[in-house]
């Protein structure tokens, strides 16, 4: 599977910014998509998952109630609306494919990663 992320871009603090991640190719493969972020000198974390089927979702529990995750099975794209930005949100974004995950070792695929950049 393929897939193409985009959306990120600089923003003030308190905006919001939605990413967009078009999966291609063996698509049936996944079961969830979602994103990762990596701030600099830091690793790569989880920040939600969405399953295919029936849309269920899954948060790191930092972000709960401030970013969104949703699909549109139609177009193969997962979308990740983050509201009420802050600096610290600052990172390259990674859309992300696979079975399951929690963790970026259990990621099948990677997206290429957006820059979202939060001033204050």
């Amino acid at each position: 599977v393929q897939l193409q992320a985009s959306g990120g871009g600089l923003v003030q603090a308190g905006n919001s910014l939605r990413l967009s991640c078009a999966a291609s190719g063996r698509t049936g493969s996944t079961n969830y998509m979602g994103w990762f972020r990596q701030a600099p000198g830091k690793e790569r974390r989880f920040v939600a998952a969405i399953r295919w089927s029936d849309g269920y979702t899954n948060y790191v529990d930092s972000e709960k109630g401030r970013f969104t995750i949703s699909r549109d099975n139609a177009k193969n794209t997962v979308f990740l609306q983050m509201d009420s930005l802050k600096p610290e949100d600052t990172a390259v974004y990674y859309c992300a494919a696979g079975r399951f995950f929690r963790t970026s070792r259990e990621v099948d695929a990677w997206g290429q990663g957006t820059q979202v950049t939060v001033s204050s």
